[in-house]
């Protein structure tokens, strides 16, 4: 198995309610429940990616827009943030 597939076995604790929904999600379609948690964190992942690309944009948009030094200077500071860190 190459070191990308490598599998690590992960212990979680869900609240009652969660679990329920997982399940009940996991037995519509027909998975395990845990295939239906990879799956669920994988979206979750390409979606917290998406949202970080598009803030990405819209601050670089803004950037490219600012009138006067200060509100660059402001914009430029966020952008270093969000790329970088904090």
């Amino acid at each position: 198995m190459s070191p990308a597939h490598k599998i690590v076995r992960q212990y979680i604790t869900l609240p009652a309610k969660l679990a329920a929904k997982v399940r009940t999600l996991a037995k519509t379609r027909r998975l395990t429940f845990n295939r239906i948690l990879v799956e669920l964190i994988e979206r979750g992942i390409e979606s917290e990616q998406r949202k970080n690309r598009q803030d990405f944009f819209e601050l670089a948009k803004s950037f490219r827009k600012a009138t006067d030094s200060a509100e660059a200077k402001r914009f430029g500071d966020k952008l270093g943030r969000l790329v970088f860190g904090s």
